[in-house]
């Protein structure tokens, strides 16, 4: 039968002390939500409903397409919520599986939940279960003499007895359709918090002689995120999976405790990774490169045999077999072709780097063309803003540029030309040219000996 997936995300998560909703914040990576929406989508489910409240804009830019979304706007419970989802799920027949669960939990994986669906015709609902050696925070499961579970008491309500209990609700179900829809309506908030809980649903189902099975997880799987320490601890987990799976796939890495790669990042078999390295968002890594120590990349591409090293790339495109750093900041824009190299305390912006080009050290480009083979010197800087507007730098091929040049954009520097240290260039420069540009260097004989006796004179009337 259909599965269909309601997502209960419309809590504001208060503890996490913060103006971001709970589910919208990352984990290696990806959203709270993302984690959990990647885990079922291997269930193909029917229908996908987010519940949304707190913040629903913002967790709505984090929705992956296909995804339906409702809003609870008061917030009255799980069970409310749950009701809310029923609501937007549409065409729903008595026999199917509704999964509910929550949009705070990471680490679910999709084998678990794989599991949880698979509810024999005869069983009303299925509910995972897990044994904590610390269950606060947690509603406890209550079992009768022969093991079978009947009821769920959240930790407001539980007695010293039952909060000595240490299985714990996970709070993820596979619900018989009929069944749940039948007893939500059964469900009261006469309780400690004035709310509707989903979790009621499990006595009502077992007071009418209906059959629940529980599937026990280990702790790790179910945690909730509800402060940013566990939300630390859960990029942990995260980060050691990827970086696990990464290597088991060819990727070299000194330090995998010290590297920090989202999920969403490629990383080629032979790469090599030192520590202190953190790939973001859409960045990729080629074959054979070597990143770090201590770079920061953003939405880049490092191509196949280029080394990175102690730099931030920022949308930047580095091509095979070239060289950035140490000490880099490219900033997006920047595209670097086939063995070129930006080197120390450079930065550039909106800038191309030809075959083989290289800037060595200090030196900023910003809005620049430069050609294949050129050579900037120490020192140079594209003067690319006028205070209103930015110009752009065009360098041909082959192309020496002297340390200490100003280019004072907009300026086209001719192949083969040469413009001489210091200058400052505010004319194009024919081919093979050479431009210099500052005025004649003047000597005045004797001055350091003058200077002093001045210095002199001045202390000796003092």
């Amino acid at each position: 039968m259909p599965t269909h997936v309601i997502v209960l995300a419309a809590g504001q998560g208060k503890r996490m002390m913060s103006d971001l909703p709970k589910v919208a914040h990352k984990a290696a990576g990806r959203t709270l939500i993302g984690w959990v929406l990647e885990a079922v989508h291997p269930l193909e489910p029917a229908n996908t409903v987010v519940v949304l409240g707190h913040g629903a804009d913002e967790v709505l830019d984090h929705l992956p397409p296909g995804v339906t979304t409702a809003i609870q706007e008061r917030q009255l419970g799980t069970g409310h919520a749950t009701n809310v989802g029923l609501g937007a799920l549409g065409d729903v027949t008595n026999d199917d599986t509704i999964l509910v669960l929550y949009g705070d939990m990471p680490l679910l994986g999709p084998e678990l939940l794989a599991r949880l669906v698979e509810r024999p015709e005869d069983v009303a609902a299925r509910m995972v279960t897990s044994v904590f050696d610390d269950p606060t925070g947690y509603g406890r499961i209550l079992r009768d003499d022969s093991g079978n579970v009947v009821e769920v008491v959240e930790e407001r309500d539980c007695d010293d007895a039952q909060r000595a209990i240490g299985e714990i609700n996970a709070g993820v179900y596979a619900f018989r359709a009929k069944d749940l829809i039948d007893t939500l309506a059964d469900v009261s908030n006469d309780n400690a918090q004035g709310e509707y809980y989903l979790t009621d649903v499990v006595g009502i189902l077992v007071g009418r002689g209906q059959r629940l099975q529980p599937v026990e997880a280990t702790p790790q799987e179910v945690i909730g995120i509800n402060s940013q320490h566990q939300l630390a601890e859960a990029q942990a987990v995260l980060q050691a999976r990827t970086n696990r799976r990464l290597m088991e796939s060819g990727v070299w890495m000194l330090d995998p405790d010290r590297t920090y790669i989202d999920d969403s990042v490629i990383v080629e078999p032979g790469a090599r990774i030192y520590p202190g390295v953190h790939l973001e968002g859409e960045t990729k890594v080629g074959a054979g490169a070597q990143v770090g120590p201590d770079v920061f990349a953003l939405d880049s591409s490092i191509g196949a045999g280029s080394t990175v090293w102690y730099s931030v790339l920022r949308g930047a495109i580095i091509g095979e077999d070239c060289e950035v750093g140490p000490f880099a900041s490219l900033r997006p824009g920047t595209v670097l072709e086939e063995r070129s190299k930006v080197g120390t305390f450079v930065e550039t912006k909106n800038t191309t780097l030809g075959q083989g080009a290289k800037a060595p050290h200090l030196a900023y480009l910003g809005d620049a063309k430069i050609g294949a083979r050129t050579n900037i010197g120490a020192g140079t800087v594209t003067c690319n803003y006028d205070g209103y507007e930015k110009h752009e730098t065009t360098i041909g091929e082959d192309v020496f540029i002297g340390s200490d040049t100003m280019l004072v954009a907009p300026v086209t520097i001719g192949d083969g030309a040469v413009t001489g240290a210091g200058s400052v260039i505010t004319d194009d420069v024919e081919e093979g040219a050479l431009a210099i540009e500052r005025s004649e260097q003047r000597e005045i004989r004797g001055y350091s000996q003058r200077r002093a006796e001045r210095q002199a004179t001045k202390k000796a009337e003092d």
